[in-house]
């Protein structure tokens, strides 16, 4: 009867055991589900945060030059700053484009630079072809480098302002209409600086809409 009783109170305690470890299995993969959940929920509003806020960003780096983007004036604020510096170092201004692999268009520069005095304004171009046999529409991100003068390159008027749609095969001459601040020559970190860098890269937004479907179906009704 004693080993009876042993024996059942070892089977006793081994069915806790296997109780107590099913227990902590089953909490253990609840846990991991919770985890996994919060994980995926975390991860998708992130990626929902970082696609509100590219709008946001734009506009910040357009206001304070950051991480070398550049300025944009209105009328009044570009006329305050149209005052050439009289004693000043040439700055010269070379310019690059490139564009996404996804994007069939040519983006060149029509010059490869200009030379300005701090307060002067500059007229460049870049000539841009749809080489795709249908519309298409794309934007453009810039910045300057070195990244500490984009604070100071204030672009008054430029095609990187709004989307650009191209015709099948058609060439444009985009223009931006830029004055670099005067305050540039005061800033320390600049003080052996005399060549900025421009550069844009485009990217596709949409290769048709619905004013081309309609411009389809006209012309083949038509037909």
């Amino acid at each position: 009867p004693r080993a009876a009783h042993v024996v059942a109170r070892r089977g006793f305690a081994s069915s806790a055991r296997e109780r107590a470890k099913a227990a902590a299995a089953a909490e253990l993969k609840a846990k991991n589900e919770r985890m996994l959940l919060y994980g995926a929920s975390l991860a998708i509003s992130t990626l929902a945060l970082c696609y509100a806020s590219v709008p946001l960003y734009k506009v910040f780096c357009q206001a304070t030059g950051f991480g070398g983007t550049t300025k944009r004036a209105d009328p009044e604020e570009a006329a305050a700053l149209l005052v050439p510096a009289e004693t000043s170092r040439v700055i010269r201004v070379t310019f690059d484009g490139s564009v996404a692999d996804s994007l069939p268009w040519s983006f060149l520069p029509a010059q490869r630079d200009v030379r300005v005095v701090p307060g002067e304004s500059a007229l460049a171009f870049y000539t841009t072809t749809n080489k795709a046999d249908h519309p298409i529409t794309g934007v453009a991100t810039y910045n300057v480098t070195p990244p500490q003068a984009g604070p100071y390159f204030v672009k008054i008027q430029c095609f990187c302002f709004d989307e650009q749609r191209l015709l099948p095969g058609e060439e444009v001459d985009m223009p931006v209409l830029f004055v670099i601040d005067p305050k540039f020559l005061d800033d320390p970190h600049l003080k052996r600086v005399s060549n900025i860098t421009l550069s844009y890269n485009f990217f596709k937004t949409d290769d048709f809409d619905d004013d081309d479907d309609n411009e389809e179906e006209e012309v083949e009704e038509a037909a």
